[in-house]
């Protein structure tokens, strides 16, 4: 359904408002929701809530949408990574008219008089048009995950036959299916949901995992990082590495994400990783190594020390089979200050400037402050904007560039 042309004057007179209210909109979106729903608190993320991480990415996207009105084709690259994490959660079709009601509220609540029933109106209209976007893709998702060859539909009881301390804080936990049937093929680079019921919590809670393994096993692997434990923060990766065993089953879905190692381009490729973000980083490398890829391969990590640097004789393992691989590593606080490594301190311009080519497709994943340093350091060396590929663990938020802390 195309939008008139009177409700996108409106939706572009709001702009210059939205700039100012969007996070205060979007805060009451979800307060009001959720105690209107409080079943949706099984399928949100509570701690990105109480972080203000989600308010925040709906915030850009209502104001992104809200400038695009005219040319909603510029927010579909947005709508794509959204999409994956909607089927990874479960959203449904159903779920749409819900945060609809919820999002115009919010409007009114927080705009007051200014929130005209014309302007009321227009953001119907247009949201109406967007949700209708979101469900479609989000409907070939889903029909794609469940049939696939391996496939499900919503979540399956995958079985604990392995679990794996990498590091001080990172566990890994190899999955496999219970009733022994072949689990779905993925792409280097993407991430399951997982659901688990913690004894005392009133609502499942739901995490998104990368797969820390190549594709083509008969098991998946993920890599958790203990977090520290503050409610609700931490809750999940506690629970996992306390309390869940081999032999335990755990609730996952069909792998997703759109962050994802093309395996058929033949330039230069980096992966760099800042802390756990290293996780799809094993993925993409094993998969270059399983392929025999004669590409130059850099890979670069960062950790704060040795003690939480997992999967570093694995790496070391992997490049020493390419053909044309290098690793280059480094600790931001290091136990031993003597010890052999490529660089001290936070990774930088220079250290990527040595090793990079202006050609080289990069691969960036880590928390937000790294993502913030090392994308901007991308760009200022000329690398293209579309060979600048990042994966944010959490909901996307806007990237200014500002030093890692």
């Amino acid at each position: 359904m195309a939008l008139s042309q009177q409700t996108i004057d409106i939706i572009k007179s709001t702009v210059p408002v939205l700039e100012v209210h969007r996070v205060d909109i979007t805060t009451a979106f979800y307060k009001n929701m959720f105690n209107n729903h409080p079943e949706l608190l099984n399928i949100f993320n509570q701690a990105n809530q109480s972080k203000g991480q989600q308010q925040q990415a709906l915030a850009n996207m209502v104001y992104a949408a809200a400038k695009n009105i005219d040319q909603l084709e510029n927010v579909l690259p947005a709508v794509i990574p959204v999409a994956h994490k909607h089927r990874g959660l479960g959203v449904k079709k159903e779920h749409y008219p819900i945060v609809g009601k919820h999002l115009l509220g919010a409007i009114k609540e927080v705009l007051g008089d200014a929130a005209t029933d014309e302007i009321i109106g227009a953001w119907a209209e247009a949201y109406n048009v967007i949700a209708d976007v979101f469900i479609g893709i989000e409907a070939d998702m889903y029909k794609d995950s469940e049939e696939q060859l391996g496939g499900w539909e919503g979540l399956e009881e995958l079985e604990v036959f392995d679990k794996v301390k990498e590091s001080d804080v990172i566990t890994s936990f190899y999955l496999k299916r219970k009733d022994g049937k072949a689990l779905p093929e993925f792409n280097p680079g993407q991430y399951i949901t997982i659901r688990v019921q913690i004894p005392g919590e009133t609502y499942f809670h739901n995490r998104q995992y990368s797969l820390s393994c190549a594709p083509g096993n008969d098991y998946f692997r993920i890599s958790v990082k203990r977090e520290a434990e503050q409610q609700p923060f931490g809750v999940v990766s506690n629970y996992l590495h306390d309390h869940v065993h081999v032999g335990d089953t755990i609730e996952a879905s069909v792998p997703a994400g759109d962050f994802t190692l093309n395996i058929d381009e033949t330039a230069p490729v980096a992966l760099i990783s800042g802390g756990v973000g290293l996780t799809p980083m094993m993925s993409m490398l094993e998969t270059l190594v399983k392929r025999e890829s004669n590409r130059a391969i850099t890979f670069i990590h960062s950790a704060r020390h040795e003690e939480v640097h997992a999967f570093h004789k694995d790496a070391i393992s992997m490049i020493d089979k390419l053909e044309n691989g290098q690793l280059i590593y480094g600790y931001t606080n290091p136990v031993n200050p003597n010890g052999d490594r490529d660089f001290t301190g936070y990774l930088n311009k220079e250290i990527l400037q040595q090793n990079l080519t202006k050609d080289t497709v990069c691969y960036v994943c880590g928390p937000v402050p790294f993502l913030k340093n090392i994308i901007p350091m991308l760009s200022e060396l000329g690398i293209a904007e579309n060979n600048i590929r990042f994966e944010f663990f959490g909901p996307a938020i806007e990237l200014e560039a500002e030093p890692a802390v």
